[in-house]
């Protein structure tokens, strides 16, 4: 099968960064599923993974989370699914990836895909989508209701979204918008971004690149009682810190390389991290939680409460388009989600066996 892996952790600038490879048809046993991977989008932890976890030498990994495709075979405890299902999922961090023609995963962190969406558009939302309700609702612990264009009261609390263009900020404020009655605030630096965040539904959009602590109390809002930073926490401290409200809830999902949350203590806020990838990557007892969130989220983009995130379709998956891809996302200038459908190669495929999740 065609898939795209890399030997060592590279510059993305390096030919050899990604490379087109062609690896053997993995077999479903247990609770997995084999999928035939229709499309696929990209998400900046592909490209922290591939600068900081280089295979073992002679070996390969196959990067890749985000899919959307149609279930070919199923292992013998499968009672989720079955053969001819089209499905989207998020996949596990320790297996191996999406960039493949064909993927094992769990069935229980696998949904139903929207009937609604064709595979590049469906692709686009299972990592950020867990990513975002697991966020919203189960680490700031807002108040879920039912879905509804909603007009937000003059008295109601505020969730701040600090860096909310990308593909996670792009379905937080739609869940923030259609199941909550927060007042949304989110943030942006760029015309075409907060023009993106308006069309999701945000309330208010403000700059990033300036001081938050006084555009918020520009807006006369009062504290923001929920804040989810999603990019650049270190940078933002501070002013996070000043525009939280007392016993207000703060949840990160980036990696700053130290956090100091003792400012935090005379407000009494809350801190919580968010890794879409715990439940999976311990086997969880409430594992099966993330099949019964994407069912949902089905749910609500065929109701069409959500829209796709997909902004970019830089074309079938092969080294070379991945590379732009992962080049655009470490600019920091992302839009929405890149999506990638069918595969390709651009030259002749590289044998490797080795570094597989293979039974």
């Amino acid at each position: 099968m065609k898939a795209v892996a890399y030997r060592q952790s590279l510059p993305i600038n390096h030919p050899d960064a990604l490379l087109d490879v062609d690896l053997p048809v993995p077999v479903a046993t247990g609770r997995d599923l084999l999928v035939a991977v229709k499309a696929i989008s990209v998400n900046p932890v592909d490209t922290k993974v591939r600068q900081r976890a280089a295979p073992a030498e002679g070996e390969v990994k196959v990067l890749g989370w985000d899919a959307a495709g149609v279930v070919q075979a199923v292992g013998p405890e499968v009672t989720l699914f079955k053969p001819g299902d089209e499905v989207w999922y998020a996949g596990a961090l320790g297996r191996t990836g999406s960039n493949a023609e064909w993927q094992l995963v769990d069935e229980r962190i696998v949904g139903r895909k929207p009937a609604n969406l064709d595979f590049a558009q469906a692709a686009a939302l299972p990592l950020t989508a867990i990513t975002a309700w697991e966020l919203l609702f189960d680490r700031l612990q807002a108040k879920r209701l039912a879905p509804s264009h909603r007009t937000v009261a003059t008295d109601a609390d505020s969730l701040l979204i600090i860096g909310a263009a990308g593909g996670v900020g792009s379905i937080l404020t739609q869940l923030a918008h259609e199941l909550t009655d927060l007042r949304v605030i989110a943030t942006a630096s760029r015309p075409e971004t907060r023009q993106w965040l308006e069309d999701m539904g945000a309330h208010h959009v403000i700059d990033h690149s300036q001081p938050l602590a006084a555009q918020i109390a520009a807006l006369g809002v009062g504290p923001v009682r929920y804040v989810a930073s999603l990019n650049q926490t270190e940078q933002h401290l501070a002013q996070i810190v000043e525009s939280i409200a007392p016993q207000g809830r703060f949840a990160l999902i980036d990696d700053p390389a130290e956090l100091n949350a003792l400012p935090f203590k005379q407000k009494s806020v809350s801190v919580h991290w968010e890794f879409m990838f715990t439940r999976s990557m311990f086997a969880t007892a409430d594992m099966i939680a993330q099949h019964h969130l994407l069912n949902e989220v089905a749910a609500l983009v065929e109701q069409g409460h959500l829209r796709s995130t997909a902004a970019a379709h830089f074309g079938p998956v092969n080294a070379a388009n991945l590379k732009r891809a992962h080049t655009l996302l470490e600019s920091g200038k992302a839009r929405g989600k890149i999506v990638l459908e069918g595969f390709s190669t651009t030259g002749s495929p590289d044998t490797v066996v080795k570094g597989l999740d293979l039974p």
